[in-house]
């Protein structure tokens, strides 16, 4: 079982890049927001159509 649902990757996607599920908004990008002192608040707030459920798992994916 996939212990992350709002994270998919498919090739056809962003080149196979991790990202939130029904978006083209990467795992990549959220951790770089995250990095530079931006918010969940702060995203949801730019991005509405996200849950606080999938960037806080989007902060929780290893991309290694």
């Amino acid at each position: 079982m996939n212990q992350f649902q709002h994270i998919v990757s498919n090739q056809g996607i962003l080149g196979g890049k991790p990202c939130i599920k029904g978006t083209r908004i990467s795992v990549q990008l959220i951790l770089e927001w995250v990095a530079v002192g931006t918010t969940i608040q702060e995203i949801l707030e730019k991005y509405p159509h996200l849950t606080y459920e999938s960037i806080q798992e989007a902060t929780k994916y290893n991309l290694n």
